[in-house]
């Protein structure tokens, strides 16, 4: 917590409005909407995944619908296709970034046209706080004129060649779940490119009344708005952003000091200076035959978490059967990887334990 969250949940008691309308949810958007510039549009919802379904229901996508989607990523990312019963198609990674290869997404856009559907969506990811390459994803969307869908639910503060994630895509998500660089206790936000959009973003996530004084519905809407209190949390969460973003870069530059000479661990940064990551969690690939779950398994012993990477989507069970462009590189990933301690929070007593797990495997 940074210290004002408190501040503005009691303004929500103070003046009473302990629901989805008050001051923070306005305040908290606006002050989104002046960070990230580039003409955004927020809306503050309940989660990344409500941000996600609106953004398909914003693009038409119906059953049966083709839409295209990063595989190496949480299943947060493509479950709303199958809210739709639309058809997911999954893409692999390239190895720069981790994120959507556009050679393989071109391959998928063609064969979507091929089946006599072309996609109605991309939802491409900023995976681990790393920017995507937008240049070569966003020149594919106008080709084909396919809109894309960015989920940068882990990347906020994340920037492309200056510009901030979460501003490139036609619609764009933000995650403020637990877990995340900064929290809201659950919650996202869908950006968007007009006034209007945005108006009819809040139309769908407040269950869709109609603007008469009855209540009158005529199109199917959710009760996928935030609430004050949540936003007040957001409001002074967003004060220590860039405290934030600086600490967990500073994790980066712990590991990368750590690891620099390894042959046994090689850890995921920016591939050029094009790339600004917020590092929200660090990565490692392990080489040589080091296990990942060994390694695990030693850091648990000494009551240190880390975690797998993220397991493809179209390497789920529930995704099973989908098709898929690539050639698995996400798959090898997930076989290799490992996230390590990245939190804003993090000491150097425990950079001093993390050190003394590694040191034997450095080499």
């Amino acid at each position: 917590m940074g210290g004002n969250e408190l501040k503005y949940i009691h303004n929500a008691f103070d003046t009473n409005w302990i629901s989805q309308y008050g001051s923070n949810i306005d305040e908290f958007e606006n002050s989104l909407e002046n960070y990230l510039g580039n003409n955004s549009h927020v809306t503050a919802l309940s989660s990344g995944t409500a941000a996600i379904h609106l953004a398909l229901r914003l693009l038409n996508v119906e059953e049966g619908d083709f839409v295209i989607c990063q595989s190496f990523t949480f299943v947060a990312s493509a479950n709303p296709i199958l809210y739709l019963k639309a058809v997911p198609v999954f893409v692999d990674s390239e190895e720069q970034t981790w994120n959507m290869c556009p050679e393989a997404l071109e391959d998928a856009v063609k064969y979507c046209i091929q089946q006599g559907k072309k996609p109605k969506a991309i939802i491409t990811v900023a995976l681990y706080g790393m920017p995507f390459m937008a240049d070569e994803i966003l020149q594919i969307s106008k080709k084909y004129e396919v809109p894309v869908i960015e989920d940068s639910a882990e990347a906020l503060g994340s920037k492309y060649k200056g510009q901030f994630c979460g501003t490139f895509g036609d619609l764009s998500v933000i995650s403020f779940n637990g877990n995340k660089i900064i929290t809201t206790a659950g919650g996202g936000v869908l950006i968007s490119k007009s006034a209007e959009l945005k108006s009819k973003t809040l139309f769908l996530a407040t269950q869709g009344k109609d603007n008469e004084e009855f209540y009158n519905h005529s199109e199917l809407g959710y009760n996928y708005r935030m609430d004050n209190i949540a936003a007040g949390i957001g409001r002074g969460q967003l004060e220590t952003l860039e405290e934030k973003i600086i600490q967990r870069r500073k994790n980066h530059d712990f590991y990368q000091e750590l690891l620099k000479d390894s042959e046994n661990i090689e850890l995921f940064s920016a591939p050029n200076s094009d790339f600004f990551s917020n590092y929200w969690l660090n990565t490692i690939i392990l080489k040589n035959k080091l296990s990942k779950e060994d390694l695990k398994d030693k850091f648990s012993q000494n009551n240190i978490e880390t975690r797998y990477l993220w397991k493809p989507m179209h390497l789920q069970p529930l995704y099973n059967g989908c098709k898929f462009f690539g050639n698995n590189l996400s798959g090898t990933l997930f076989d290799t990887g490992l996230c390590l301690p990245s939190g804003t929070n993090l000491t150097d007593d425990c950079r001093l334990r993390i050190s003394e797990v590694l040191e034997d495997e450095i080499h």
